[in-house]
């Protein structure tokens, strides 16, 4: 395979596709939904906007240039990225920029970042990598997945001591979710699983912040004006909404009603302006997002080497968490946590960091489509047509 040429009709359109379309939706949301706070803050109406389609550019170049690396070097150098993640947690302790009394921004030359949102990235690579390295331990023994712990448990505590509490809980869900894919037997998930679901809630219990949206997500209306006055902005939102919505631009909620309108709840302001039949294309495309992804994984899956499967899995995983956690605090389902609806919520890193995961997911495509038509070529040279070719 040459890696310097890239033939892009090879490339997944229809994976393109869905992501280009719900750019696109996010771009008139984010303007849309900025309009009050921006002019509130900056004195015009642009300011979110223009971020966000700044980070647009630098997250296409980081997807483009995924499309140029292959594989194999995200898989010989994950643990320099997963290590490169944990200084970048640990940086953004000491130097990070404290917004509404979390501290997960590094002040850049040119923007604010997420490290978490790196970390999410890494830790699939890592773990890929990982479960290759040990498939046949992680199904046998025990022991391959307690390894684990160690690193895991790092990233954990320096996510906690943000806090970034919802992003921890992702990427436990992730860690789960491949370990299930790579065959470990059910038992581990008991191994694993319990002890992180009793710190999770012991860190619950502890925390009076936390605890307070807890109690907030079971009965907003118990104080709609105050500690549930978020949730209570939210669900009027969706549910003036009605079936077609109140059109593009008009929401009501926007203008300063609803708090972080253009990044945690950006999905009631799309409720509420294009309703429910908005609600439901949008999670249509979700669908098919994870649906294309899936059978990209499925169809890269090999028994012997099943690093880019895993990745694309985890990947999907990962999307799948933040879609579900989003619009489950929306609707008031689970208690607010700081994390974005894909490629529509405004957030800088988020789209940026999504954007390259897209790029890895069509790089190994590309690469399973060059390895069929190889092996396609190879079958007609010699006569032979191999089950599951052609």
């Amino acid at each position: 395979m040459n890696t310097y040429r890239l033939d892009l009709r090879a490339l997944d359109t229809g994976l393109i596709f869905i992501v280009t379309s719900l750019i696109v939706v996010g771009l008139v949301m984010v303007l849309s939904s900025s309009v009050a706070v921006s002019e509130l803050r900056f004195g015009h109406q642009w300011h979110y906007f223009q971020r966000q389609v700044f980070a647009l550019g630098l997250g296409g170049m980081l997807a483009a240039l995924m499309l140029w690396v292959p594989s194999e070097t995200w898989l010989r150098h994950r643990g320099k990225w997963f290590l490169f993640g944990l200084v970048l947690l640990l940086l953004v302790l000491i130097f990070g920029r404290e917004i509404g009394g979390a501290k997960r921004w590094l002040p850049l030359v040119i923007m604010n970042f997420q490290p978490a949102e790196w970390v999410k990235i890494a830790t699939i690579v890592f773990l890929a990598g990982y479960l290759q390295r040990h498939q046949d331990a992680v199904r046998q023994d025990a022991a391959a997945v307690m390894r684990l712990f160690l690193p895991f448990g790092l990233m954990a505590a320096l996510l906690l001591l943000q806090p970034d509490y919802g992003t921890t809980v992702l990427i436990a869900g992730v860690l789960v979710g491949m370990l299930f894919i790579a065959g470990a037997p059910f038992r581990y998930f008991v191994i694993t699983v319990l002890p992180i679901s009793l710190l999770l809630i012991a860190l619950v219990i502890n925390s009076p912040y936390r605890m307070a949206r807890v109690m907030n997500f079971m009965d907003p209306w118990q104080d709609p004006f105050g500690v549930g006055y978020q949730l209570s902005q939210a669900l009027m939102a969706i549910g003036t909404g009605g079936i077609t919505g109140s059109g593009l631009g008009s929401s009501v909620q926007k203008l300063l009603y609803l708090p972080d309108a253009h990044t945690d709840f950006m999905f009631a302001i799309f409720a509420e302006e294009t309703g429910w039949l908005g609600v439901v294309l949008l999670l249509s495309l979700y669908g098919l997002l994870l649906w294309r992804m899936f059978a990209i994984a499925q169809a890269a899956w090999t028994p012997t080497a099943p690093f880019k499967a895993l990745v694309v899995y985890g990947i999907a995983i990962m999307f799948a968490g933040q879609i579900l956690i989003n619009v489950g605090v929306n609707v008031g389902v689970f208690p607010t946590k700081g994390l974005t609806l894909p490629f529509v919520s405004y957030g800088g890193s988020s789209l940026m960091m999504a954007l390259l995961a897209i790029g890895i997911v069509l790089r190994i495509d590309y690469e399973t489509r060059l390895a069929q038509i190889t092996q396609r070529q190879q079958s007609i040279q010699s006569g032979t047509n191999p089950q599951g070719v052609g």
